[in-house]
């Protein structure tokens, strides 16, 4: 009898939950304005009541692919037509939907996974919007960098998103020993075949015992998270190939040092500089006394040139 019970309790939890997913979400008026909704980075239910409200509600609505964007509107039961707008044919769907929002009418803005601005072409569209004094109005909601951040297990009180890294190695060295030295943790985009490259540039320029993690396919499937030092995670992917997904590299914070004496510093410029170019050298030194690297370089070249003088 109690397992009768049980089963009648669960079918009727099921059949309530499939009413849920196949409802249709009313479209109700929104006042005129470019809305910046978030889309769920994976999973599906991770939209928000007030984000589906505005997707049914939106005068226009604007999205990178529609093919993307028709997943969500079917799983939820909207009724609204996206038209596309991308880096591709912003000039020409820019236009159309700022004289949509100065004729009084209501913009929603979607990327295909994510908060839009971050990483895609909406900023340019928000900027405009905001320049000819249209409402901008952000609906929260998933976001990538957050959730890689708060599952990394890395610090969060303060913390840097520096979106892709350079393709090319000497740019992304640059890149990674320009923010290296920033009190924060920093998190980066990355496509699965590069990972094993940036996680090794950035144990050789920041130091391979500074903590790291890479989060991969975040609220799908296969969600993954591989902490570790830099050292640690560069072993691994060397080993590993066919590395597949989206994903987000987070890097811990430099450790407190204490600041070095210049001598010291002069002297282990001269002993790099014997042994390697000086664009090496200087980003080896800034490893080791997490100084800048271009004061480090600028004072190499100093010495360099005291003692051709």
């Amino acid at each position: 009898m109690e397992k009768q019970q049980a089963d009648e309790t669960a079918e009727r939890e099921r059949q309530r939950s499939f009413r849920l997913m196949n409802a249709t979400v009313p479209a109700r008026p929104l006042e005129p304005a470019l809305y910046l909704v978030a889309t769920p980075i994976g999973n599906l239910a991770d939209i928000t009541v007030r984000a589906l409200e505005t997707i049914a509600g939106a005068d226009l609505l604007a999205c990178e692919d529609t093919r993307v964007t028709r997943v969500l509107l079917d799983r939820y039961g909207i009724v609204n037509r996206p038209m596309p707008y991308h880096e591709h044919n912003a000039a020409e769907a820019g236009p159309r939907l700022l004289s949509a929002l100065a004729a009084g009418k209501s913009v929603a803005l979607v990327s295909d996974a994510g908060t839009p601005l971050v990483s895609d072409p909406g900023y340019r569209l928000a900027q405009l919007a905001i320049e000819a004094g249209h409402r901008v109005v952000p609906i929260p909601g998933p976001s990538a960098p957050l959730a890689a951040l708060v599952g990394s297990g890395l610090p969060s009180a303060a913390f840097l998103f520096a979106g892709f890294l350079p393709v090319k190695d000497k740019a992304r060295r640059e890149r990674l020993a320009e923010l290296g030295e920033a009190p924060a943790t920093l998190i980066f985009f990355e496509s699965p075949h590069r990972i094993a490259a940036t996680v090794a540039a950035a144990a050789e320029v920041l130091g391979a015992e500074r903590k790291a993690a890479v989060c991969r396919e975040l609220t799908k499937v296969f969600e993954e998270f591989r902490r570790g030092t830099l050292g640690e995670l560069k072993v691994f992917y060397d080993q590993t190939a066919g590395v597949k997904g989206e994903i987000v590299l987070v890097i811990g914070p430099p450790d407190d040092k204490p600041a070095p004496q210049e001598p010291d510093v002069d002297a282990l410029l001269r002993e790099l500089a014997r042994a390697m170019p000086m664009g090496k050298a200087a980003t080896e030194a800034a490893r080791r006394t997490g100084l800048p690297r271009k004061g480090l370089y600028d004072r190499l070249l100093s010495l360099k040139e005291s003692n051709e003088g």
